[in-house]
């Protein structure tokens, strides 16, 4: 079938599919299960009303439970199993084998290292842009410019990096930017950027912030609009040089939302895969956690480790969320 006829259909039965289960579920509810009739007819309109909202919450709940809740349990089962021995029940056996693989330490001390600098440097620069912005005529077009790069897919800007961090022989024209500007500054040659030992990290980490820092500055800078004037207006009164409002009277005012785009960026990091996996695959001293669990899962075909190993990142995830999600509760009250 052609992928447009395809997809066609997926909506029209999807969609039609949705409609049909409002309609025919809300017929069965008032027509069979408490009819609008007879003696008891206001104990089943009642009866109806209380049923209906989890008649039309249900889909979703079992959508969630089908897609989020299961695969948590499956996962956990995984890893306390051993493929190898039929699905035999083996304890912390897998999770003792992760801990003294030198790969996986590898990953947590690079996630540890993403963790200190992708929030940090992406909410600073989209305070900045979202400062700078608010401040000049054509601010909507910079905008505009800064948040593009959350268009493009993790693997599409992971590509578009590499080809930036690209190296050709010394005698060759070189397409990577930062190569051809390395050598018009002096350089002897061509740099391998994404195999120096450390400083690759960084490199990948770059991408990260190039995309998360339009997220960053489209939160802070609807935040920064809602600084009430009043405020500024007497810092500027009292004399306050435009550091000290910025520093003194605008980020306190906004800390709180500071604090939420710090901590849904540390999600994000996390659980990054996509760049490492396209850019180094974890080669050269550069694997995290969910590429190592992408290479026990589906190369090493390993699923108690791989299992093991997502449920770390579950772990490290979770506390971060419930905060998150208690603070975004609080800013809404």
């Amino acid at each position: 079938m052609h992928p447009a006829l395809q997809g066609l259909l997926t909506i029209i039965i999807g969609v039609g599919g949705c409609v049909g289960y409002f309609y025919f579920s809300n017929l069965i509810l008032d027509k069979v299960i408490f009819p609008a009739r007879g003696p008891n007819i206001g104990r089943n309109i009642n009866r109806a009303n209380m049923v209906r909202p989890w008649l039309f919450l249900f889909p979703a709940i079992f959508a969630l439970g089908l897609y989020l809740v299961y695969p948590v349990f499956e996962t956990l089962r995984l890893s306390v199993t051993d493929r190898d021995m039929g699905g035999a029940f083996v304890g912390l056996a897998n999770y003792e084998q992760m801990f003294r693989e030198s790969k996986f330490w590898e990953a947590v001390r690079n996630n540890f290292l993403w963790l200190l600098v992708v929030p940090a440097l992406s909410t600073a620069f989209g305070l900045l842009a979202a400062q700078l912005t608010d401040r000049i005529a054509w601010g909507s077009l910079a905008k505009s410019l800064v948040f593009m790069p959350m268009a493009i897919s993790f693997v599409g800007a992971a590509v578009i990096w590499r080809l930036v961090y690209d190296a050709r022989p010394i005698d060759q024209e070189q397409i990577g930017v930062l190569n051809a500007v390395y050598l018009a500054l002096g350089g002897d040659a061509p740099q391998q950027w994404l195999t120096i030992p450390f400083w690759n990290n960084f490199f990948l980490m770059i991408v990260l912030v190039w995309i998360q820092t339009g997220f960053a500055m489209v939160i802070l800078s609807a935040a920064i609009r809602g600084i009430p004037e009043e405020t500024i207006e007497a810092a500027i009164i009292d004399g306050a040089n435009p550091f000290q409002i910025f520093f003194r009277i605008k980020v306190p005012q906004i800390m709180g939302t500071i604090v939420v785009v710090w901590t849904t960026i540390t999600l994000v990091v996390l659980k990054i895969f996509d760049i490492v996996f396209a850019m180094t695959n974890g080669q050269w001293e550069t694997q995290v956690l969910a590429n190592y669990m992408y290479d026990k899962l589906f190369r090493a075909n390993d699923w108690g480790v791989g299992s093991a190993s997502a449920i770390v990142i579950m772990v490290l995830v979770l506390p971060i969320l419930v905060w998150n999600v208690r603070n975004a509760r609080k800013e809404m009250r």
